[in-house]
Parts: structure tokens; sequence; C-alpha cells
């Protein structure tokens, strides 16, 4: 899925990008309940430094403007940066609370942080990956699939998890899903919609060529399948945010799972589908997989004789008697996620069988869109 989460820059400085030769200075950062100490440069944020540790904090905008990596700080000195004064008020910045994803540390610090424990977790600490361009492909008139190689290694990550794309020549970074399994971390698979006026996604349709370097910082996000729980799942897509449920359904055939995987995929018109024969083949293959594509605005000549409307008015159809006793993966835009939400709940699916990443723009951030009033974001 494209995600814009950290669309100007992430969490922190990247490494790649400070100054060489400049001397940095090192303060020792404690994060509370788990005891554990991480190492965190002059420039960089707590919430970078967690991450590059392996050291996993809620956090969702990235740019200081929602609130959800609100920590407090139990001993030592911070800088609140750029934090927004809506997400973090002035009575919480005297009662010591800060914004570990804008936050530099002033000297040496422990905060008290709200972490969930995870079995299905796995610790993966964020890196830096130099990579080549492999492979370009039109995967629709609008969605490009950009085929990398690292070229220091491959990258361990769980199945739905993102990376930050880094182009040369352009400032900041955009998310990405990865659409290959873990089981292929020699080759990274990015599905690249074009936005309007984009500057990133422009270069990447129209400029990026074989052989060019990029820069791949992940893996990041809680977005992965809880494999643990052994239920019936159900994957729920909207354009690109099929890289996420590709991934997911690959890693899970690859190792043998039986479980019932059903996948609904939203788009507008049959011009916009795209990986449907590749669906059509795995689901040939494997009867516990039942693929839906699904048309909003089917258009004169698609001669579509498949399911048309949205996405969470295809679900209730495929699922007539409800959710109960599965779990729900959702990528989309926020409005097909908001509307696939209520038709879960209504249908007796809560909110701890139901996973999704809730992508923020800092625009969207700003303009009030943060979290919805019902439901928890990973």
């Amino acid at each position: 899925m494209t995600s814009p989460l950290f669309p100007t820059g992430e969490e922190g400085r990247p490494k790649q990008e400070q100054d060489e030769g400049v001397p940095t200075m090192t303060h020792s950062l404690t994060i509370e309940p788990i005891g554990e100490t991480v190492a965190v440069e002059d420039d960089q944020t707590i919430l970078d430094a967690c991450l590059r540790a392996g050291v996993w904090l809620p956090h969702a905008c990235g740019h200081g403007l929602c609130g959800t990596c609100k920590v407090e700080v139990v001993d030592g000195e911070v800088d609140h940066a750029d934090a927004s004064g809506f997400a973090l008020m002035d009575f919480e910045r005297a009662d010591g609370k800060t914004l570990a994803c804008t936050a530099r540390l002033l000297s040496d610090a422990t905060i008290e942080a709200d972490l969930d424990e995870d079995p299905d977790a796995r610790r993966l600490a964020v890196k830096d990956f130099p990579c080549s361009v492999i492979g370009l492909e039109d995967l629709t008139h609008d969605i490009k699939g950009v085929h990398l190689r690292p070229e220091t290694g491959g990258m361990d990550f769980q199945a739905g998890q993102y990376v930050n794309l880094t182009l040369p020549g352009i400032t900041g970074s955009r998310a990405f899903s990865l659409a290959n399994p873990p089981a292929e971390a020699d080759h990274l698979v990015l599905h690249v919609r074009r936005v309007p006026g984009g500057i990133a996604t422009g270069h990447i349709h129209d400029t990026l060529k074989l052989g060019d370097r990029v820069t791949v910082t992940g893996p990041y996000g809680r977005f992965f399948v809880r494999k643990s729980a052994s239920l019936p799942m159900i994957f729920l897509a909207g354009g690109t945010g099929l890289s996420s449920p590709k991934s997911m359904i690959l890693d899970l055939l690859a190792e043998g799972c039986a479980e019932p995987m059903t996948l609904i995929h939203g788009v507008r018109a049959r011009r916009d589908l795209y990986d449907q024969a590749c669906f059509e083949d795995l689901a040939a293959r494997h009867p516990n997989l039942r693929y839906v594509p699904v048309l909003s605005e089917p258009r004169p000549g698609d001669e579509w004789r498949g399911e048309t409307g949205f996405v969470h008015e295809a679900l209730q159809r495929v699922f007539p008697g409800g959710f109960a006793g599965h779990k729900a993966y959702l990528c989309g835009p926020p409005p097909m996620i908001e509307a696939c939400l209520r038709t879960l709940m209504q249908g007796r699916l809560f909110e701890r069988d139901i996973y999704t990443e809730k992508f923020l723009t800092a625009a969207d951030a700003g303009g009030g869109k943060v979290r919805s009033p019902v439901f928890r974001r990973l």
C-alpha cells in the first residue's frame, strides 16, 4: 500500500543525511516499563532511536500532530521541537509529557511508554538499505511496480510492514508497504500510485530507471498477521492497499496455512484492477483462498460480471451471516477503512480482531483527521 505516513522526513533525521565529519553527542535513554536503554544521537528523535534499536513505540503521523506517540519523561530534559500545541498541550508539557516523534534529548533521560506486548511481533531494528532498481512495470495506467535489490543483504521484515523510500535529489522520504513476501528479502517490491502533482511519485513514474540507486529505511509498522490466533482471515484492500495483503497471503500460503482466507480488493474501474490473474491463479491452486475483486464505477466497455459497489458492500454480500470468529486486516484509503470498520463491527467483529494502520499526511492530521473516536489504531 502506498502510505504517506512520513512523507516529509521520518521520525528523525535519517542517518545517511547527517553531515559527515560533524561530531554528534549521544545521550542514554531508558524506556520503562521494559527497563531497556538505547543510545540517542544529537538531532535524533526518541522514536527514531527506539525503532532503530528494535524497540517499538506506539506512533502514527510522525509529524507531532496526532499525539499517538505521547510518552512521559520521568527523568531528564527534552526539546519538544515541532510538537503541535493541540497534540501536546501546555499543561501536558508541564506534567512531563512529550511526543516521541519530535522530541530530542538534551540530557540522559528516562521515559514511561504505553507498550503493547504482542506474541506475534518480531523484534526488528529499523535500518537503512541502499538499493538498486532492478525492475519497473506498469501495473495499471497510474500504478507502477518498483523492484529493488538491497546492496548489503536482504531486509528482514514481517509481511504487512512498510518502508520509507528516499529518492536522490528529492527532499524527505515517502512510505510504501512491501508487496513481496519476507522469503524474498533480497527482492523488494513496491506498488506506487501516481499522485497528481506529487514530486516523488512523478519522479518514480517518469524519471526512475533501471540501475538507479535509492535508499529504503525499515521495516516499520505493527500491521502483520496474528498467526498464533489460527482463525479464518478477511483481507480488505482498496487500490494500492493490495500490497500488504499480497505480501501476507503469499507468506501464509508459502508456510502451508490451511485457514480460510478471503481477499476483497476494491477499485473504481477495470483499468484500475491489477494482479487479478495472480490471485485467480492462487485461488485455483489453494482451495482455502477466496478472491473477490470489486468495481465501484465500472466504465462502458468494462464488460464486468463480478462484484460492484464498495468494498464494505461486497463484504456484506460475501459474509451474509456476519464475521464472528474471523481476523480482519484492512488496507486502503481512510473512507474505505472507516466504512469497513463500521460494517465489521455491525457484523459482530470487534476491535480485538480487526487490524489496520492509520496512514496520515501532515495535511490530514493538521486538518483534524487524526484518530477515529471509536477505534484504536495500531
